[in-house]
Order: C-alpha cells, then sequence, then structure tokens
C-alpha cells in the first residue's frame, strides 16, 4: 500500500536548518537546489537560512521560499539516495506548494515565485500588528468553534487550523484574538498562546490577499499531479489540474484540516508517514493524530538530518517497494 509525504509549512523554519546535510559528502542535491532558488529569487536565500538574521527568515515573504526550497531539497536528495516515491503526498498550508511541486504539477522555479508573492500579499493585507494567530490547547473543536463564536463582538475571528485533537489555532483581529485567549483559558483550556506569526493566515482577513493570488495562479501552466495528492482544504484527492488553482486561492482563506488529512492518509493504509523537510512540527502532530485515531502501527518519521534519513529509507526499504 506504500507511505506517504508531508510538507511543513510555516513555523517549521530556523536558522541553521539543514546544515549538517548540506554540509556532508551527499548534500550536492540540497546545495544545487538552493544555487537555482538563489538564481530565481535574486538573492542568496541559503544564507539567509545559514545566518539569519532570524527576524528576516520569519518574514512571510522569506519564510515561504525558505521552506519550499527545503522540501524540494530534501525530496530530491530522497530520490537520489534511491528512496522510492510515495503513494501520496499532502501540505499543511505552504507545504501544499511544496507537495505540488514534488509531485510535479508545478515547476520549481515557478513555485518559488509564487510563495515569494503568496508571503508578500498575505503581509500586505493586513496592516502591521492588527492580525494575530493564537494556539488552544485541550478542547475539542467545537468549543474552540463556540469559543470564536462568543468571543468576536463584531470582528474577525476563525478557527483556521485543525491541527490535531486537542490542538486548534485561531486568527482574526488582534482583540478578538485576545478576547479568544481568555475564554479559551476559562473554558479549561491547557494552553492558549499567541503565536509568533505576521499575518492572520487563513482567516477571511486574506480575502484580498487571494483575489490577487488567484491571478498569478491563473496565470500558471499546471499539469496533473503524477502522485496522489491529497489536499489539506478538504481532505481530498484532487487529480484535475484546472482545479488546482481555485483550490489554493480557497485554501488562503480556509481552515487547514490537518487532522482529516492524516487520517485520510491512514484510511489508505500508508504507512509510515514521513514529514519532508526541515523541523518535527508534523510529525509530532501525525503521532497525536494517529494515537487518537487508534492507529498504534503507524509509524511518523522526519527527513531533517543524516540519522533521520537513514532511518526513513531503512523503513521503506523494510516495508518493501510497494509504492
Amino acid at each position: 500500500m506504500g507511505f506517504g509525504f508531508v510538507f511543513p509549512g510555516q513555523g517549521s523554519q530556523s536558522v541553521g536548518m539543514l546544515a549538517e546535510l548540506a554540509g556532508s559528502s551527499e548534500g550536492a542535491p540540497l546545495r544545487e537546489t538552493f544555487s537555482e532558488a538563489r538564481g530565481v529569487l535574486g538573492y542568496d536565500l541559503w544564507g539567509l537560512i545559514s545566518a539569519g538574521p532570524a527576524e528576516q527568515l520569519n518574514a512571510t515573504e522569506y519564510t515561504q521560499p525558505a521552506l519550499l526550497a527545503a522540501g524540494i531539497a530534501l525530496w530530491r536528495l530522497w530520490r537520489q539516495r534511491g528512496g522510492p516515491e510515495p503513494a501520496a503526498v499532502c501540505g499543511h498550508s505552504l507545504g501544499e506548494f511544496t507537495a505540488l511541486t514534488a509531485a510535479e504539477a508545478l515547476e520549481f522555479a515557478e513555485a518559488l515565485v509564487l510563495v515569494r508573492a503568496r508571503g508578500q500579499l498575505m503581509q500586505a493585507a493586513v496592516s502591521q500588528g492588527s492580525g494575530a494567530m493564537a494556539a488552544i490547547l485541550g478542547l475539542e473543536d467545537a468549543v474552540v468553534i463556540q469559543v470564536c463564536q462568543d468571543s468576536a463582538d463584531g470582528q474577525v475571528l476563525e478557527a483556521v487550523n485543525f491541527n490535531a485533537p486537542g490542538q486548534v489555532v485561531v486568527a482574526g483581529e488582534r482583540p478578538a484574538v485576545q478576547r479568544a485567549i481568555e475564554a479559551a483559558r476559562g473554558r479549561g483550556a491547557k494552553r492558549a498562546v499567541v503565536l509568533p506569526v505576521s499575518v492572520p493566515a487563513h482567516s477571511s482577513l486574506m480575502r484580498p490577499a487571494a483575489e490577487r493570488l488567484a491571478e498569478r495562479l491563473a496565470a500558471v501552466r499546471w499539469r496533473a499531479p503524477r502522485l496522489a495528492f491529497i489536499s489539506a482544504v478538504d481532505a481530498q484527492e484532487h487529480r484535475d489540474p484546472a482545479e488546482l488553482p481555485a483550490l489554493l486561492t480557497r485554501q488562503l482563506v480556509s481552515a487547514v484540516r490537518w487532522t482529516d488529512t492524516v487520517r485520510a492518509l491512514a484510511a489508505r493504509g500508508l504507512n509510515p508517514i514521513i514529514e519532508c523537510g526541515p523541523g518535527k512540527v508534523l510529525t509530532a502532530l501525525n503521532r497525536r493524530i494517529g494515537r487518537e485515531n487508534n492507529e498504534e502501527n503507524m509509524e511518523c518519521l522526519t527527513l531533517e538530518d543524516r540519522g533521520s534519513l537513514e532511518q526513513a529509507l531503512a523503513a521503506v526499504a523494510c516495508g518493501g517497494d510497494d509504492a
């Protein structure tokens, strides 16, 4: 039945990420990928990742190309090392662009230009400091949705990331997000904290960005994904390239349904689920989803350094090349 690859979104970046792999004897695909990115973007993306400053790397117009390039660099390394193709790919928010690039629905250079524009449009959609996002842990999804309704008070406030059972992110206008934090704590949330992000992603405040992004997406020559692509917008497979521009436009103003997406991978019998990108954010979420879904045997792995690469290659080899 094969295995699945998942690509992370914003929040997985860090200064110094992928340094060990890039400096190793097998780091050529990483170095070549970031060299290609420099030619497309006109600045040294690898230098920014390697040395910072963190404030610039964390600005969304730089974060998005950085994570896309990191994911594709690791994908290329995986394939060079003989790693077989996954049975399905998906991504969290920005990670959907990386997944579609790996699936050859989108050229890498086109994807870089698109996600840089996406980041710029998202930042321009709201005035600096007017929006916010917060993570709420320990409450049922329905309770968080009710908290948003009760705390909005005429402002935009929405549940935007259903990341795992008991872990939901809300976004909207900053005062409303602050009210939601207090209300969630009053309802017994284990944690409710503002996230260090510069835009209220996936909320309706992103509608101006989505409208302008739609024009750019429509101008791209999309191809049918060569690998099964499961979208976190609706946890469904999308094969028709004509659907992709509208799907990625909708994605910017709708919730990331990560829990449902991982359950869709598990329902296909995919094991392991491998996170192809820096960090372990999705791997931690995937393990929690697996536990809550009684998928005790679901293995969740990462590709971020030499040790995790070897572990993932061995896991897939042991499972057989049926992907």
